[in-house]
């Protein structure tokens, strides 16, 4: 069985990314639907090596007949979008925050906890999380399986392009200018970018948390379970495409290094780089257009009792943005649910 596809917000470079993924994968499209916003209408989009689609309008778009919806957009259009599509009986993958919070939808990163998916499915909405969570839970998961995880904190390096296309122009604008001294007045960012780190990705609330820093743990929470502490420091740095964290895990128990060398090396969705010599890691240039996320500087965290450390690095918009939609969606498929119409008693 075949199934109706629409991409909403195709154009966007998350939007690009969930189609190009799905093109690559074995989910088997039956028709796919490219729609767009306000202007954004009538551009054309890539699907796979010899197909183009036009944009359709999103606004007044009818869902029905669409098995699955894949929505990336802003969160407020999440928000209008999702329901119309659900209503109309169609599977939402929602790459926006949105729902990611939401009882009752599930938030998944299919290597770590696709079960989610058939305990929340009554909303018919899937929650991608946001690149960070995604990264952290992956390399955390397999290590979480050797002893009790109590907790978490991460330092994550956020690329330009997890602004969106105007992050990265700002970006390439002032590094343009830096080479003739006269580069621009920040317009996206509330500082010059290039060539610079900024201790703010998103809006400060009254505790002096920026919005990142506030969700990340209630996204890890959600994913790995809901006693595990976190805390969380994000930073943008100035780089194009690729996300690094730095992680520093505490457990209830030792873990031999040698088991975890073992767990990360045989994890679905990593790369295990387990080497010394300099250089021998992955950064984000080297992951850019990659499909998993890289895992290496496995050390002890001597600062707790039975604590570790690692440095992950992953391509934002592939595993933490379209080709994590694509997976969920993979995964819905191989479940038996996007065909399955629910019942009144479910």
């Amino acid at each position: 069985m075949a199934f109706r596809v629409a991409v909403a917000g195709a154009n966007t470079l998350a939007g690009r990314e969930a189609l190009r993924a799905l093109a690559a994968s074995d989910f088997p499209v039956a028709e796919v639907t490219g729609l767009g916003t306000g202007r954004s209408a009538g551009q054309e989009v890539s699907f796979g090596q010899d197909r183009v689609l036009r944009l359709r309008a999103l606004e007044g778009f009818d869902f029905a007949g669409q098995d699955l919806v894949i929505l990336a957009l802003g969160e407020a259009e999440s928000r209008t979008h999702a329901p119309r599509a659900t209503a109309a009986g169609a599977w939402v993958v929602d790459l926006s925050p949105a729902f990611r919070l939401e009882p009752g939808v599930a938030l998944v990163v299919p290597e770590v906890n696709a079960a989610a998916l058939e305990r929340n499915k009554r909303k018919r909405i899937v929650a991608c999380p946001s690149p960070s969570a995604t990264f952290a839970a992956l390399a955390a998961a397999p290590l979480a399986a050797l002893a009790p995880l109590l907790r978490v904190n991460v330092v994550s390096l956020q690329p330009a392009s997890g602004a969106g296309k105007e992050g990265m122009d700002e970006l390439f604008a002032q590094t343009r200018a830096s080479f003739v001294n006269d580069i621009p007045a920040p317009q996206h960012f509330p500082k010059p970018i290039a060539f610079n780190l900024l201790p703010q990705t998103s809006a400060f609330a009254e505790d002096g948390a920026t919005r990142d820093e506030a969700l990340l743990p209630l996204e890890l929470r959600k994913i790995l379970g809901p006693d595990l502490k976190a805390m969380a420091t994000c930073l943008r740095a100035p780089v194009f495409v690729g996300e690094a964290l730095v992680l520093q895990l505490e457990f209830a128990e030792a873990v031999a290094l040698a088991e975890a060398r073992a767990a990360l090396r045989n994890a679905p969705g990593l790369s295990f780089f387990d080497t010394r010599e300099e250089g021998g890691y992955p950064t984000p240039l080297d992951v850019a257009g990659e499909e998993e996320v890289s895992v290496s500087r496995l050390r002890r965290d001597g600062s707790v009792p039975h604590g570790l450390s690692l440095f992950v690095v992953g391509d934002n918009l592939r595993k933490g943005g379209g080709l994590g939609a694509a997976q969920v969606a993979e995964a819905l498929w191989r479940k038996g649910m996007l065909a399955k119409r629910l019942t009144s008693q479910e």
